[in-house]
């Protein structure tokens, strides 16, 4: 007598002995986003059948699977098994939006650059906040860039090929200019010298003592490239 060789798949075979209403009891623990009691199990059933009854026994039907149904303070859901969470990684995106403060550093930083701590506090006209500086640069967007050859030696800073990535820039120069800031209504052109709005890597910086506080509005242009990449 020859033997029929089974052939093994990769579907995943779940409970066949249930019920109808069985079924949709496990569719809508399985479809909620959070736990549920009773109550909301029963409320969405066809016919009113013995809901607890009903759990108990998907409970054991699941109870040697990869995923068990459980409950916690008297509400269901479905879980992964204990013994397999070494195999699972929990990730966990925290969306965060920059603080006014940090949105004028990195305007500043991104057209003066490269750029010093004390450079940056004298533009805008008020001292660092709290980690503004570190925020930008946990977000990779701002890195040193060596230092400034005065007394002190202290550290100068510029963007990373990060942001440029973020803005979707290919280079530095692809930022807005002064006139396409004004025509966009961000800056008042009257009021601005072109000679100090620039990078330094692609402009001659022609300082002078005047110092123009032209950075007001440019978050509101930062602030909306931002909340576009949010939408993607």
């Amino acid at each position: 007598m020859i033997k029929k060789k089974l052939e093994k798949n990769n579907i995943v075979n779940f409970p066949s002995k249930i019920t109808s209403i069985e079924k949709e009891i496990e569719a809508i623990i399985f479809a909620a986003v959070e736990p549920l009691d009773i109550e909301t199990i029963e409320s969405k059933l066809s016919k009113k059948v013995n809901i607890e009854k009903s759990l108990r026994k998907l409970q054991t039907e699941y109870s040697n699977r990869g995923i068990n149904l459980v409950c916690i303070s008297k509400k269901w859901s479905f879980r992964t098994s204990p013994n397999l969470a070494n195999l699972m990684a929990k990730e966990k995106t925290v969306e965060k939006k920059l603080s006014k403060a940090a949105i004028e550093t990195l305007a500043i930083i991104v057209y003066h650059q490269p750029v010093t701590r004390a450079e940056i506090e004298e533009i805008r006209g008020v001292a660092f906040g709290t980690n503004t500086l570190e925020i930008l640069m946990e977000l990779n967007w701002v890195k040193p860039g060596g230092r400034k050859d005065v007394p002190g030696k202290p550290i100068q800073y510029v963007t990373t090929e990060d942001f440029l990535s973020h803005f979707n820039l290919q280079k530095l120069s692809d930022l807005p200019t002064v006139d396409e800031l004004g025509s966009a209504g961000l800056i008042d052109t009257a009021s601005v010298d072109d000679a100090i709005f620039g990078t330094g890597k692609f402009y001659r910086e022609k300082q002078d003592d005047k110092k123009e506080d032209i950075y007001s509005n440019i978050d509101e242009m930062l602030n909306s490239t931002l909340a576009d990449e949010d939408k993607k």
